[in-house]
């Protein structure tokens, strides 16, 4: 059974910085692309980033660039998030997500991250 557990969500202040983790566990870490969602109140989900196996291929949404980091220990079977100069519209519960080559999805339950202006 697939298991993603994110970590790392709190409140602070903007301008501060926060390091989200999801340890992943069931499945053969290094057959996924890992990927960081969030969803603030009342709006949908929306995509973050996300990172092949080897590292160096790299996505990242328009309004986290040069702020956000993403990287994974595929030796621990974990996903990073690195997040600098948050904003207070960084304020979202932040989703861990796996995808296989057959598309197939697993999410974390997610974390809470508040950005306090």
């Amino acid at each position: 059974q697939v298991h993603l557990v994110e970590s790392g969500g709190g409140l602070v202040q903007a301008g501060g910085s926060l390091r989200l983790a999801c340890a992943a566990s069931g499945l053969t870490f290094g057959n996924y692309v890992m990927a960081w969602f969030r969803q603030a109140p009342g709006k949908e989900r929306e995509f973050v980033t996300s990172i092949r196996w080897s590292a160096d291929s790299t996505l990242y949404a328009d309004s986290v660039k040069g702020r956000f980091t993403i990287s994974r220990d595929n030796a621990k079977n974990t996903v990073f998030l690195q997040m600098n100069s948050l904003k207070p519209e960084d304020t979202a519960v932040y989703y861990c997500r796996a995808r296989g080559t057959n598309y197939d999805d697993y999410w974390g339950q997610g974390t809470q991250v508040t950005v306090s202006s």
